[in-house]
């Protein structure tokens, strides 16, 4: 999840993983997997390295084989 500013000032948390990409209009224009449109304050390259990080961070913590379990069962 990222956490963005729409243009009102309110600011909104956006999954990442449903970004399908991102326009420059030249305000910033979110587009989602899901049709949504979200225009958001922040610049395009903000908006990328938020993403790359969220998806960064995602990748510490390993899906157990099979997708069962818990990484933190002992």
């Amino acid at each position: 999840m990222i956490k963005v500013t729409k243009l009102n000032g309110n600011e909104l948390v956006v999954n990442a993983d449903l970004i399908e990409f991102i326009e420059s209009t030249p305000d910033t224009l979110i587009s989602l997997t899901t049709g949504r449109k979200i225009m958001v304050l922040e610049e395009m390259d903000d908006v990328i390295r938020l993403a790359v990080g969220y998806r960064a961070k995602a990748r510490i913590y390993p899906v157990p084989a099979g997708g069962t379990g818990s990484v933190f069962e002992g």
